[in-house]
């Protein structure tokens, strides 16, 4: 059976936590959970049978087989950097802190062990890996997020921008991902995610429009090179308990969980 253990107890967190006591009985098991906010990590443990233990960070790594980050982008490079080095498989939801880390993977292989990433709140990551197989010569991410999914963002107080006055569709950032990320570390994974499939953050091109009709966080992603043009428009529902995050980037964890274990 193989045990678990995850590293950061919000929205994200909670799911996969959920999801392997219920549905992968038997075959995994979460051991630890590990936050910042102890009493968050306490709750979330009570509602999981067998009652995982609420510990910090190298002791978790150390009482478990895979380590799950859902800690943010701020830790997760630092979090995957740990659970190689100790020769641990690790699944890394928040990628835009893998960005600056890319020898990580290198370094993984050399000790057999796994960074798994899954494919986040968008469509079409399978047909980017396949067209990296030859020449790329453009992605471009388009995002569309509700006001209220942006509110915090670094970019927004960098610029002097009140998100709040913004009264139609505005184009806030277009940019690359690498800057992207940096400005919205809590909004824009997926960018990150298509990077590091594709042909990095300094290529890969990103827009970030919101506006107060919007309900869903859409995201367009274009590709193009030997291969032809790929296409693909994925329109998320936010989580009820987080706007911005969305419910398939929880979803894509699950599938990636079922594959690996």
């Amino acid at each position: 059976m193989k045990k678990i253990g995850i590293v950061g107890c919000g929205v994200i967190g909670t799911g996969i936590a959920g999801f392997i006591s219920k549905k992968l009985k038997g075959r995994a098991r979460v051991v630890a959970l590990c936050d910042v906010d102890a009493d968050k990590a306490r709750s979330l443990a009570k509602k999981i049978t067998p009652v995982p233990s609420v510990t910090g960070l190298d002791n978790l790594i150390r009482k478990s087989d895979l380590i799950i980050e859902s800690a943010g982008g701020k830790v997760s490079g630092m979090i995957a950097e740990k659970a190689v080095s100790r020769k641990k498989d690790c699944l890394v939801m928040s990628t835009g802190g893998l960005l600056k880390r890319q020898g990580l993977f290198k370094k993984a292989r050399s000790k057999g062990v796994s960074i798994h990433i899954p494919s986040g709140a968008i469509s079409g990551v399978d047909g980017l890996i396949s067209a990296s197989s030859g020449k790329i010569t453009n992605v471009r991410l388009t995002t569309r997020k509700p006001i209220k999914g942006l509110i915090g963002a670094p970019y927004l107080k960098i610029k002097g921008i009140d998100i709040n006055n913004i009264k139609k569709e505005t184009v806030i950032y277009n940019g690359n991902a690498g800057e992207a990320v940096r400005y919205f570390p809590q909004n824009i994974n997926v960018a990150a995610t298509v990077s590091l499939f594709g042909i990095g953050p300094d290529r890969t091109r990103v827009r970030i429009i919101t506006s107060p009709k919007y309900k869903r966080n859409v995201h367009e992603l274009e590709v193009e090179g030997d291969f032809g043009r790929l296409f693909t428009r994925t329109e998320n529902l936010p989580s009820a308990r987080n706007p911005k995050t969305s419910r398939l980037a929880v979803f894509s964890a699950l599938a990636k969980l079922r594959e690996v274990v």
